[in-house]
């Protein structure tokens, strides 16, 4: 299995940090925050990991990361997605390089507490289809949300004023080489993007998407109070 972490965007919500360095570079707790879901993908045994980042800092992440090595990895590749074309849009960028192995993706500004290692197991033994790892939160309208018909996961809602549940799907997903063919038939939302959550939705469709849920806490960084508690959770963890 293929690793990609996206870690592109303008880190608009984190201006002005963000007007100088791209958001992934920022510090969680003592390193910088494309380290922790690097140190995801070695920790659940995925060891050739591409990242996708783009803007005007992409060279920074050679220098801070260069091939890989530090963190245990046997290949670290990059690519450059140019603008913000969406989640989708950038995962389509690493085709290539997965090459039609099964892929976990993961975005850059997710912060957990405990491996993942379990899921990733558990859709290494699928035969096909994807895998998406859900949390219960506080405010799921701020996320996609899942929808269930009994203990079955039927639809995700992307950012709901009424929530169908308070399940948040979390910016950890698995998906076999079908993605790819997926994505090319996405069209631009109204935000003018590529949607993950339409990807995720079009393999629910299909019934070929399972689904966890994650032990230990979760949080992304992408926000002022988020990245304020990714670096509290961090430090908590750590004892320091």
């Amino acid at each position: 299995m293929k690793g990609v972490i996206l870690a592109g965007g303008l880190g608009s919500r984190l201006h002005p940090l963000t007007k100088v360095t791209n958001k992934h570079l920022l510090p969680v707790h003592r390193k910088p925050m494309i380290y922790y879901p690097i140190e995801m993908m070695v920790a659940a045994g995925i060891l050739d990991v591409m990242v996708v980042t783009g803007g005007t800092s992409s060279g920074d992440f050679l220098r801070l990361l260069g091939n890989g090595k530090e963190f245990g990895l046997r290949y670290l590749t990059y690519a450059y997605q140019e603008g913000e074309g969406g989640i989708a849009h950038a995962l389509s960028l690493a085709e290539h390089f997965v090459a039609g192995e099964k892929v976990l993706v993961i975005l850059g500004d997710n912060i957990i507490e405990k491996s993942i290692a379990p899921e990733v197991e558990s859709f290494s033994c699928q035969e096909k289809g994807a895998r998406i790892i859900l949390k219960e939160v506080k405010e799921p309208q701020r996320f996609g949300v899942a929808e269930f018909e009994g203990d079955k996961v039927v639809r995700i809602v992307e950012k709901p004023k009424d929530p169908p549940s308070s399940f948040a799907v979390i910016g950890i997903y698995m998906y076999d080489r079908k993605v790819f063919e997926f994505v090319k038939y996405l069209k631009p939302s109204g935000r003018g993007e590529l949607e993950i959550t339409d990807v995720n939705n079009m393999y629910l469709a299909k019934g070929e998407m399972t689904h966890g849920i994650l032990e230990g806490w979760w949080t992304d960084a992408g926000t002022f109070d988020s990245l304020l508690k990714a670096n509290n959770l961090v430090a908590e963890k750590e004892g320091a």
